[in-house]
């Protein structure tokens, strides 16, 4: 009697989840987006600060 108690809910759980299936959050990519174009942007300034460093030692290095 157990068993069937539990074949039971367990098909009303499917019975409903196939009929109201959750909504997906379209916020994904958006924010993966998001994230790529901050890290980028990070990575073009790190390369300018160390690029600017490099030549500002580089010019007043003892010859």
């Amino acid at each position: 009697m157990h068993q069937l108690r539990q074949q039971v809910q367990h098909l009303i759980g499917m019975i409903v989840s196939l009929r109201s299936p959750a909504v997906r959050d379209e916020r994904g990519l958006s924010q993966s987006a998001e994230n790529a174009i901050l890290l980028a942007g990070a990575v073009a300034v790190a390369t300018i600060v160390i690029g600017a460093i490099t030549i500002y030692v580089t010019n007043h290095m003892p010859k």
